[in-house]
């Protein structure tokens, strides 16, 4: 008989909502996190009845469901970090608020607001909420349109994402990623420029842009990637950097599930097991 041989994988944690489809939300964050080498846990703060062409119908749980699924994982595993994604309500965006105030993990922030198919995923009176989020936040991944919701700058321009950055930094975000796939290329080289901003600088990461709309959880994708390279112990600029690649590379290779597709969490690109989910 032989014996069993336990592994130590990292642990990451996201707070979100289900998509049904399994695109996007949850079922993304814990596909991308299993994919880059991390053990997954899962806090459901809503449920959606999803698929690739929209959201039907959405459910969210009561607050002390959510609180009560948080402190059993962190009671028990050891949190390498966290990533949060659509949270739906002000309630729910200020339970979380306050169970993040126990954890000492980076938190990668995706501010879900509209899905992809246009269907809002977060009420009005939630955004105000999300000032105080910020505050747990190691990273903030915002598109341009949750960007201008968020701070009134469209991220077009140099000047445009410094003064975005700066909300985000009053509101106690340590470091902003601006999502390019919305922005059109300043450089004029038909790229996507998703650009880091710290208080110490700014960092471009830019990729050919791929002439596609099967782009459905790639915000969620993008996000759980960098919290699953923070969990595996890279520092902030490296795990963007591979995030990014990943999400890139399963934009480039899409799913073609359902009516419109997704992007692939399971993609076979050269080399990925071994530059995505190894050392």
């Amino acid at each position: 008989m032989a014996d069993p041989d336990p592994q130590t994988p990292p642990y990451a944690l996201t707070i979100a909502s289900s998509d049904s489809g399994g695109g996007a939300g949850i079922q993304a964050d814990l596909k991308t996190m299993t994919r880059l080498g991390v053990y997954g846990g899962s806090v459901v703060v809503g449920v959606t009845a999803q698929n690739t062409a929209g959201v039907r119908s959405t459910h969210v749980l009561p607050t002390e469901e959510v609180r009560a699924q948080f402190e059993a994982v962190n009671d028990d595993f050891d949190i390498g970090a966290v990533k949060l994604g659509m949270l739906a309500t002000a309630e729910a965006v200020e339970t979380v608020d306050d169970c993040l105030d126990g954890v000492d993990a980076p938190v990668v922030i995706d501010p879900v607001m509209v899905a992809t198919s246009g269907d809002r995923l977060l009420e009005a009176d939630a955004v105000d909420a999300y000032t105080e989020l910020f505050s747990h936040a190691t990273l903030v991944t915002p598109n341009a349109d949750e960007t201008e919701e968020l701070t009134g700058e469209w991220p077009d321009s140099e000047a445009a994402r410094a003064a975005a950055a700066d909300r985000f930094f009053e509101w106690g975000a340590d470091a902003v990623l601006f999502k390019g796939g919305h922005v059109e290329d300043e450089s004029g080289n038909g790229e996507v420029r998703d650009v880091l901003v710290t208080p110490d600088g700014t960092e471009t990461f830019a990729s050919e842009r791929i002439e596609t709309d099967v782009t459905h959880g790639s915000g969620c994708t993008l996000s759980s990637a960098v919290a699953a390279r923070l969990a595996r112990g890279d520092d902030l600029s490296a795990a963007v950097e591979r995030g990014t690649a990943f999400v890139r590379a399963a934009i480039a290779n899409p799913a073609d599930v359902g009516e419109n597709g997704s992007v692939n969490h399971l993609v076979e690109s050269e080399g990925a097991l071994a530059e995505f989910g190894g050392e």
